[in-house]
């Protein structure tokens, strides 16, 4: 496939969009029963079918990484995922308020159109993507307290809408 009719990237981030921090209700890690991480009984599985529903390719952009095959893909009832590897740190990171994952990211991408789903997305990320990535881009910010949403997924819908 080339660049040009490759459905659009959506790298999702899982801890603050798809496990929110916010004061629930939640089920207790107790109902779960399967001795996970109890931040997973916060999963929502209803999001797992509507993400998997938009044209796009989904992909782990997390420091669960490969965990979230094994531990967040199935409460969602989505198949393996790609995982992005993140490049070793570096003494640039983090240099004019852009945030690490951003230029792996970029790379990562090489010129596809994507969305990055995250909790911790600023401006300045949103200026460098714009600077640097000659596709189409859009950085959504999700509120940790609350997660992915059905008015978030309305703004990703929109988007892949009018490419």
């Amino acid at each position: 496939m080339t660049g040009s009719t490759a459905l659009p990237l959506l790298y999702l981030d899982v801890d603050g969009p798809l496990i929110p921090f916010g004061a629930g209700p939640y089920p207790s890690a107790e109902d779960d029963g399967d001795g996970a991480n109890p931040l997973l009984a916060r999963v929502d599985p209803t999001l797992g079918p509507r993400l998997a529903a938009l044209p796009c390719e989904l992909v782990w952009a997390t420091t669960w990484m490969a965990e979230a095959n094994e531990c967040v893909a199935p409460r969602f009832g989505l198949p393996e995922l790609p995982v992005v590897v993140w490049s070793e740190p570096s003494d640039e990171d983090g240099r004019g308020g852009i945030h690490w994952k951003t230029p792996t990211l970029l790379e990562h991408a090489a010129g596809r159109p994507f969305i990055w789903v995250d909790d911790e997305i600023t401006g300045a990320d949103r200026a460098w993507v714009a600077a640097r990535h000659p596709g189409r881009a859009l950085l959504h910010r999700v509120d940790p307290g609350r997660g992915l949403t059905g008015a978030d997924l309305g703004v990703l819908r929109a988007w892949l809408r009018s490419r």
